[in-house]
C-alpha cells in the first residue's frame, strides 16, 4: 500500500513537462513586472492560440517540451497582465481630486496611528454617492482607498460600516532611478486612490460581505488583545507577533530591527507559521500514539496530521490579517507538509516550485514584493544546502549551517534591492530566531489561547510576555548600538563572496572551508583601504530629483559631485536623504560629495542634512544660512555663500547671495552652472522673492552673463510661488526651459498659475516634478539632452490614462 501510496499516476514524460510548464507559469508572471508596457490582450490571446496549435501537432519530444515552455511563459504572462489590467481600469475621475466625495463602505485593517496626529486605515467601497461618472469605457471607479482622519488618532471609528466625507487624489508618488516609490506600494497593494477624511459616521445600511465580515471580526480580535495587552510594556510587539497588527510600531522600533536585520520577527511569515506547524504536528502525532492501531493506521494518521497542520496555520494566518506574507507562507507551508507528512517520494525541489507557482496564481502581483524575493530566496538556499549534505550535524550545527546559509545567499538579493546585510544580523539572527520560536511563539500563543478561556489569566501572562520580550529587545538594542564597520563591495564581489559562504558551510573537505575562511578574512579586514573616489562620468550630468514638495539637485563631471540642497525631511515621518538621495547615489556609486549647497534652511531644502552627513563623506558645505547649518553639522566644514567661481569638471559655477537677508527665503544661496563648450546653463535659485530676483539680474548684467550664448535652464525660484519669477526675472532671463520642483496637488498649490502664464508667454519649455519624476539634462554633442524619468517608469506609473500621463501643469 505504501508503494501505491508514493507512486507518481504519470509517466516521467509527463512529469518534465508538467515541472517545465510550472517553470514557465512563473518566469512568465515575474516577466510582467519588467515591462514598461502592457502587453494588449489581442496579441496574448492570439499567441497562445498559436502555441496550443503548434503544441497539439508537435511529435518531436524537444519541439514540444519547447512549446509547452513558450506556452506556460505566455499563460503566466497573460494571468499577471489580466489582474494588472483589471487593477489599472479602477480610476479616480480627474475632476473628482481636491473635491470632497461621499463614500460608503467597511474597514479593510485595523485602523492605526500614524504621523501628524491622525488616524490611518484602508477602506473597503461598496458605494459611491456623488463621484463624477468615469467616461472612459473599461474603467470603474476605485474599490479600495488608503485614508487619513487627521487630528483623530486618539479616537476610535464609530463602527466598521462607514460612511464618509472625503477628498481624494489618485496614486502618485516621487519617481526616481531607485529608492521608494509610494506609487509602486500603492498598485501592489491595490489603492487606487488616496485622501483624508473630513467627516465620519456609521452606515448600517451597508451589506457585510464575508469579506466584511471577517474584517470587523479581526478588529474585534484587535480590539481584545489591546484592552487585555494593552498595558504591557511591549505591546507593540505582542501586536504584531499574535494578530500581525504593526500599527503600534514606533521608528525606535524600526530602527533597532533595520539594523539587526530582525525585521522579519515582527512580520508573519514562513518562520511564525512554521513554528506552529511543528508545534500541531508534534502534538498530534503524541495524541495519535495514545490511540489503538487497529483504529488509525500510518496513511490515515499522516492524513490526520496534515489536516491537523493546515488547519491551525489558516486558523493562525486568519488572526494575524491574512495578510500577504502570511498567505504566501501558509502556501509554502502546506506544500511542504504535503511532502513530509504524506511521505510523498519526490525531489526536494517540487514543492518550492509549486508553492511558487501556487503563490504568483492566488497573487500575481507578489513579485512587486521584496518579501516575496527574499522568502523564496531564502528556502531556495535552505534547501541547496541540505540536500547536499551527507552526514547530519545535529540541532546545534544545523542552525549554524542555516543561518550562514541564509546570511550569505540573501546578501545579493538585499544588494539588489538597494539594502546592504548588516553583519550584526548574523548574531542576532543567531541567538533571536531560536528564542522567538522556543520561547516567546510558544508563551504568546499558548497565553492568548489561555487568555480567551481565562480572561483573568492576563494579568499573569502580561508580565510574562514582558518578561520573555524584554530580553529579547534588550538584547536587539544592544546590537544595533554596534559599530561594525561597513562592507564597500561591488556586486561582483558580493555574489562571489556569498557563494564562497554558502559552498563553506556544506563542502565536505575541511581544507577547503580553512581556505574560504582565511580568503574572506583577508577580503574583509586585510584589503587595502584607499580614499572614497567616484566613477568617471564623461559628460556634464545635472539630474533635478523628484523630491515631491521641496528640492535637491546633483551635479556632476568626471569624478567630481556637487549637490544642490537635500529635499525635505519630517523627522521621524519622512526623510527625501533616506528615501532618494543615498539610494540613488549609491546606485551611481558615489562615495562622496565634494560640496554640498544649502541654499537656505527652510526643512523643504535642507532636510535630512546631518542624515547625509552621517552616511556618505562630504567634502565642505557652502549655505546660505551659515550659523543655522554649523549647528545641524558640526563636523563639516562649512563656509558662507560668498561671491566666488568654482569648477567642477567642464562646469563653471557661480555663487551668488543678495544684500539685507541673512535668514529666510531671501537668504538663498544661488548657483550659476556654465558649461562654456556648449554655452549650455543652468541657474538654481533657491527661494528667493522677487526682490532678491532684481539684485540677481542686476549681478549677471554687470558681470555680463546675462546674455546668453546657448541654452538657459532656469529652476522656477520657490517651486513656482507667485511671489516669485517676476515679469522682469522672466523676461530678462528668457529661458529655454523653466523646471518647477513642486509636489502634486500639495496645499501650497504650486506652481502657481500666473507664473506658469509668464514662463509660457516667454516661450519657455517647462516641466514639474511632480509629473515628469526626476529630470536628467546631459550634453551629447555639445547640446542640451532632457530626459523624463516618467517616460522610463513601469506601465503601472507611466501607463495612458494614469496619474502621469494625465499630468499637467497649469
Amino acid at each position: 500500500m505504501s508503494g501505491s501510496l508514493n507512486r507518481s499516476p504519470y509517466p516521467p514524460g509527463r512529469r518534465g513537462a508538467a515541472a517545465l510548464g510550472v517553470i514557465a507559469f512563473s518566469c512568465g508572471v515575474i516577466l510582467l513586472y519588467w515591462l514598461s508596457i502592457l502587453p494588449p490582450p489581442e496579441w496574448l490571446a492570439v499567441s497562445g492560440l498559436l502555441l496550443f496549435l503548434a503544441l497539439c501537432r508537435t511529435k518531436s519530444a524537444v519541439t514540444r517540451q519547447l512549446t509547452v515552455l513558450a506556452l506556460g511563459l505566455l499563460v503566466g504572462l497573460s494571468w499577471a497582465a489580466w489582474h494588472a489590467r483589471s487593477r489599472l481600469s479602477e480610476v479616480l475621475p480627474p475632476e473628482a481630486e481636491g473635491k470632497r466625495l461621499s463614500v460608503s463602505g467597511y474597514l479593510c485593517d485595523i485602523p492605526s496611528p500614524g504621523s501628524f496626529d491622525s488616524l490611518r486605515f484602508s477602506f473597503c467601497v461598496t458605494r459611491w454617492h456623488n463621484l463624477p461618472p468615469v467616461n472612459v469605457p473599461g474603467t470603474r471607479p476605485p474599490e479600495l482607498l488608503r485614508l487619513a482622519w487627521y487630528g483623530h488618532a486618539a479616537e476610535g471609528l464609530p463602527g466598521d460600516r462607514l460612511r464618509l466625507e472625503v477628498k481624494l487624489k489618485r496614486p502618485h508618488g516621487n519617481l526616481n532611478p531607485v529608492g521608494f516609490r509610494y506609487e509602486d506600494w500603492l498598485f501592489r497593494k491595490g489603492y487606487r486612490a488616496t485622501g483624508s477624511v473630513r467627516s465620519v459616521q456609521s452606515d448600517p445600511t451597508v451589506k457585510c460581505s464575508l469579506h466584511c465580515q471577517y474584517r470587523s471580526a479581526h478588529r474585534s480580535l484587535g480590539d481584545w488583545v489591546r484592552n487585555r495587552f494593552g498595558g504591557t510594556e511591549h505591546f507593540a510587539l505582542v501586536s504584531s507577533l499574535l494578530i500581525g497588527h504593526r500599527g503600534f510600531m514606533t521608528q525606535k522600533h524600526w530602527d533597532v530591527l533595520k539594523a539587526t536585520g530582525t525585521i522579519h520577527l515582527v512580520a508573519i511569515s514562513g518562520l511564525h507559521l512554521g513554528l506552529v506547524a511543528l508545534g500541531v504536528g508534534f502534538l498530534c502525532r503524541r495524541l495519535l500514539l495514545t490511540w489503538p492501531a487497529r483504529c488509525v493506521n500510518e496513511r490515515k494518521g499522516r492524513r490526520i496530521v496534515f489536516v491537523s497542520v493546515v488547519v491551525c496555520c489558516l486558523a493562525y494566518a486568519l488572526a494575524a490579517g491574512f495578510t500577504v506574507p502570511t498567505r504566501r507562507a501558509l502556501v509554502m507551508v502546506i506544500a511542504g507538509g504535503w511532502l513530509l507528512l504524506l511521505a510523498r517520494q519526490s525531489p526536494a525541489w517540487q514543492p518550492f516550485l509549486v508553492a511558487l507557482a501556487v503563490v504568483l496564481l492566488l497573487d500575481p502581483f507578489a513579485p512587486l514584493d521584496q518579501g516575496f524575493w527574499l522568502s523564496f530566496a531564502a528556502v531556495a538556499v535552505l534547501i541547496a544546502v541540505f540536500s547536499a549534505r551527507l552526514t547530519g550535524a545535529g540541532w546545534l550545527g544545523s542552525l549554524l549551517v542555516a543561518q550562514i546559509s541564509v546570511f550569505a545567499g540573501l546578501w545579493p538579493v538585499l544588494e539588489a534591492f538597494g539594502q546592504g546585510q548588516p553583519l550584526v544580523g548574523l548574531v542576532a539572527n543567531l541567538i533571536s530566531i531560536p528564542w522567538v520560536s522556543l520561547v516567546v511563539m510558544p508563551l504568546l500563543i499558548a497565553g492568548g489561547l489561555i487568555t480567551g478561556v481565562l480572561p483573568d489569566a492576563a494579568n499573569i501572562l502580561g508580565p510574562a510576555f514582558d518578561l520573555v520580550l524584554d530580553l529579547l529587545w534588550r538584547f536587539l538594542s544592544w546590537l544595533a548600538r554596534w559599530q561594525l564597520p561597513q562592507i564597500s563591495a561591488s556586486a561582483e564581489e558580493i555574489v562571489a563572496l556569498s557563494m564562497l559562504l554558502v559552498f563553506m558551510v556544506f563542502a565536505p573537505f575541511t581544507g577547503f572551508r580553512l581556505v574560504a575562511v582565511v580568503s574572506a578574512l583577508v577580503w574583509l579586514g586585510f584589503s587595502p583601504s584607499s580614499v572614497p573616489q567616484n566613477p568617471r562620468v564623461a559628460q556634464p550630468e545635472i539630474r533635478v530629483w523628484d523630491v515631491g514638495q521641496g528640492l535637491s539637485v546633483l551635479v556632476r563631471h568626471g569624478r567630481q559631485v556637487l549637490v544642490y540642497d537635500t529635499g525635505p525631511a519630517v523627522p521621524g515621518i519622512f526623510s527625501a536623504v533616506e528615501s532618494t538621495l543615498l539610494p540613488n547615489l549609491k546606485a551611481e556609486g558615489v562615495q562622496r560629495i565634494d560640496t554640498l549647497v544649502l541654499s537656505h534652511a527652510d526643512n523643504d531644502h535642507a532636510g535630512g542634512v546631518s542624515e547625509l552627513a552621517e552616511q556618505i563623506e562630504i567634502g565642505r558645505v557652502v549655505a546660505g544660512e551659515i550659523d543655522v547649518m554649523r549647528s545641524r553639522i558640526p563636523d563639516v566644514p562649512t563656509a558662507p555663500c560668498d561671491q566666488e567661481t568654482e569648477t567642477l569638471g567642464d562646469l563653471t559655477i557661480d555663487h551668488w547671495q543678495g544684500q539685507g537677508a541673512s535668514e529666510g527665503n531671501d537668504a538663498s544661496c544661488v548657483i550659476r552652472i556654465y558649461h562654456s563648450e556648449s554655452g549650455t546653463e543652468w541657474i538654481l535659485p533657491g527661494d528667493i522673492t522677487s526682490r532678491m530676483e532684481s539684485q540677481y539680474l542686476a549681478y549677471l548684467s554687470a558681470s555680463g552673463t546675462l546674455r546668453r550664448s546657448g541654452s538657459r535652464v532656469v529652476l522656477a525660484p520657490h517651486h513656482g510661488s507667485k511671489t516669485s519669477s517676476s515679469e522682469a526675472w522672466v523676461q530678462e532671463l528668457d529661458p529655454d526651459w523653466v523646471i518647477y520642483a513642486a509636489g502634486y496637488r500639495h496645499r501650497y498649490g504650486h506652481p502657481h498659475p500666473t507664473v506658469t502664464a509668464r514662463y509660457r508667454r516667454s516661450g519657455a519649455a517647462s516641466l514639474n516634478t511632480a509629473c515628469s519624476g526626476s529630470v536628467l539634462m546631459t550634453i551629447t554633442d555639445n547640446r542640451l539632452a532632457l530626459k523624463e524619468m516618467r517616460n522610463e517608469g513601469p506601465f503601472w506609473i507611466s501607463g495612458p490614462g494614469l496619474t502621469r500621463d494625465q499630468c499637467k501643469i497649469p
